[in-house]
């Protein structure tokens, strides 16, 4: 995920209001594991969608100390990739700061601030519309004339269709599909490391717990 921004969470839902969507359940995520134990790797899929939130939270909290800090040494977050295991943040801060904004996040997520864990810049909405622009695009084309200038006007159209589209479709798909709220989540620790690319990054590990261990 690719961070620019430093508004507030508050202004990113611009057709439906978070608080309306069914609300998550804190044993939720425990029952689907046991019951869908049979499924291959169930739990680290569970566990992706919980990290991938609170990477999100965490970065709103980043940016929302960025926005008030006096501090101009910490620069602004670049980016984020989540794992089963933890996620990397990308950005020059210090380890403090980063250890006490993701308990921060974690505790207001869990707490009820549950708009944290979605972000308008996250991969989600790049793949959410690139899809959508695909699909489009196929449709336009078996339903439009075959003549040069019908489908290069449905080309058009499904390409501003989908960007129009995009980023309500991205938010359902990350409050849905690719975030969980981290009711099953402990941080272990914060360090310093490099990822698969060799590319220095914070890594927060965090280890799965049952809500009953809270």
């Amino acid at each position: 995920m690719n961070i620019t921004d430093t508004k507030s969470s508050q202004g990113i839902f611009n057709f439906c209001d978070f608080d309306s969507l069914i609300q998550p359940i804190q044993n939720q995520d425990t029952e689907i594991v046991r019951q869908l134990a049979f499924i291959p790797r169930i739990k680290d899929i569970v566990m992706l969608r919980q990290v991938h939130a609170l990477e999100h939270a965490t970065v709103w909290v980043l940016s929302e100390l960025h926005n008030t800090s006096q501090n101009s040494t910490e620069s602004q977050l670049l980016g984020g990739l989540s794992t089963e295991q933890g996620f990397y943040l990308y950005g020059h801060f210090s380890q403090a700061t980063l250890s006490s904004a993701v308990e921060t996040a974690l505790q207001r997520l869990v707490g009820g601030e549950w708009s944290l864990a979605i972000h308008p810049r996250c991969g989600t909405n790049l793949s959410v519309g690139i899809l959508l622009a695909a699909g489009l695009t196929v449709g336009f084309h078996l339903l439009l004339p075959r003549g040069p200038i019908e489908q290069l006007f449905g080309l058009g159209l499904a390409a501003t269709t989908a960007a129009h589209l995009a980023p309500n479709v991205g938010i359902l798909a990350q409050r849905y599909l690719t975030t969980a709220i981290p009711f099953n989540l402990a941080v272990e620790n914060v360090r310093i490391t490099r990822d698969a690319w060799g590319q220095t990054a914070h890594f927060i590990a965090v280890r799965w717990i049952e809500p009953s261990d809270n």
